[in-house]
């Protein structure tokens, strides 16, 4: 198991490797000046000029790249004075003359508007990605299996029908578009009856009792968000569990007398679970890289929102470290779900 996990791990960093290279080349590519974007329209040409500079943007583009990795490595050469240190806030693990290694938090750039550290940004707004993604995985999971559970005990009944036809639609459904329909429904023809608003935080500011936490702002967004792989877990948890069901050992485990509690829940759904994690770890990773849309609907303070955003005013290193964390969000969950296969099913584990 070790040695394999050795082998996903070096593999895995050959995949954000060449994420890494093709979002540079990608956002090195695009029209606009950098510098200019930074410095605003209105700055003079020596100005504009300095933050050329600062920015290595009057390197070849080879040099450029080469330091772009040098920034976003946890592991960096930098000078040692001052400035360096401010910059990137190092630890030297190797002097070496006016130069040194140092182990540091990568260093992801500025936004060009609110010249802000990239990496700060993003830290600020992961928590209401990672809360918003849980809570509309849980309620998936939750109600995805539960429903798909009894799709396949009451087969070819109106239970199994309507589960079916629901799963469908979730599917068909888009999730901004899914948004859309929940903030207006339920946030503003119903809002003197939920009691719930079509935009909000998770954290609400009040000038009388300050800041206060607002759960009820995550219901909307979570099940909007929670449409899709609620669907998709219904239809696989479905159509695994009647597989399952339809072995010799739910046989004889049926004859022994056990109920049917005992059976689906102990015998037969941990064997058919392996393709719902795969789901749920799949779809996890991408509401936490991809709820953009969700989270501009409804206001949410997070990734996705500040992204769109950021789209929207060209701020290309906010855009840029936004994009490598959801490839390393990718990676990580994909390495957790090849850990949980081996410990649901015993034939998958490697020796």
């Amino acid at each position: 198991m070790l040695r394999f996990l050795v082998r996903r791990i070096r593999y895995s960093m050959l995949v954000l490797a060449g994420v890494i290279t093709v979002v540079f080349f990608l956002f090195n590519v695009l029209p606009g000046d950098p510098a200019r974007l930074t410095m605003g329209q209105r700055s003079d040409l020596a100005s504009v000029e300095n933050a050329r500079r600062e920015m290595n943007l009057d390197k070849p583009l080879a040099t450029r790249y080469f330091l772009y990795l040098n920034d976003i490595s946890p592991i960096g050469y930098h000078k040692r004075d001052s400035a360096e240190k401010a910059k990137y806030s190092y630890a030297t693990l190797l002097p070496l003359g006016d130069h040194a290694l140092g182990l540091k938090v990568p260093y992801l750039g500025r936004s060009y508007n609110t010249k802000r550290g990239v990496s700060t940004v993003l830290t600020e707004a992961l928590p209401g990605t990672i809360i918003l993604a849980l809570a509309a995985m849980v309620i998936a999971t939750i109600c995805g299996i539960l429903l798909g559970i009894v799709a396949a005990l009451k087969k070819d009944t109106w239970l199994d029908t309507s589960s079916i036809a629901a799963s469908v639609a979730g599917v068909s459904m888009p999730s901004f578009f899914a948004g859309l329909v929940i903030a207006y429904f339920f946030g503003y023809v119903l809002h003197s009856y939920t009691g719930l608003n079509m935009t909000g935080s998770l954290w609400e500011y009040d000038a009388i009792t300050g800041r206060h936490l607002a759960l009820k702002n995550l219901i909307l967004p979570a099940i909007a968000l929670g449409i899709r792989p609620l669907a998709i877990i219904t239809q696989l948890t479905r159509s695994a569990l009647l597989d399952v069901l339809s072995q010799e050992y739910i046989r004889t485990a049926y004859a022994k007398g056990l109920s049917t509690t005992k059976v689906v829940f102990r015998h037969a759904l941990p064997n058919a679970l392996n393709p719902v994690v795969t789901a749920i770890s799949g779809w996890l990773a991408e509401l936490l890289a991809g709820s953009f849309f969700v989270e501009y609907i409804f206001g949410w303070k997070g990734v996705g929102k500040i992204t769109v955003d950021a789209l929207d005013k060209f701020d290309f290193p906010l855009v840029m470290g936004s994009v490598l964390l959801t490839a390393f969000i990718f990676i990580i969950v994909n390495l957790v779900t090849d850990m949980l296969y081996g410990w649901l099913d015993p034939r998958v584990r490697l020796q």
